[in-house]
């Protein structure tokens, strides 16, 4: 849903309303990518497989970065920085190679994200 939302994202001609949804959604998505690299990791570490692993982790580094560059600049409004920070996360390899149907049924999973992050924000 990430690649989806990422390509749907960069298809918007002005910020409004749903972009910040998206915005929010490709970050919370990525920071809970980011969360799981270690805990995805662990079994192949514990049967001693370190460059695998090693691999894994470096190959998913770039989802944390990312999500903290779009988050900062999504909180002042900098919807430049946001679409720059989209350009880059739809070029990872891991999103890219991704195909979406254009009959999809994932429907619009970033609706209403912003307003849920607020009311679990405070």
């Amino acid at each position: 849903m990430t690649a989806l939302t990422v390509r749907e994202l960069l298809r918007q001609p002005e910020p409004n309303d749903e972009t910040r949804d998206m915005a929010i959604f490709i970050v919370l998505s990525l920071d809970t990518i980011a969360e799981t690299i270690d805990p995805s990791v662990a079994a192949w570490e514990k049967r001693g497989y370190w460059v695998k692993a090693d691999r894994f982790r470096m190959e998913w580094s770039w989802a944390k970065k990312r999500a903290d560059e779009m988050r900062e600049a999504l909180f002042v409004d900098d919807w430049a920085a946001v679409a720059m920070s989209a350009v880059q996360i739809a070029q990872q390899p891991q999103i890219a190679r991704i195909e979406i149907s254009p009959k999809h049924r994932m429907g619009r999973p970033w609706v209403g994200a912003w307003r849920r992050f607020k009311e679990n924000a405070v």
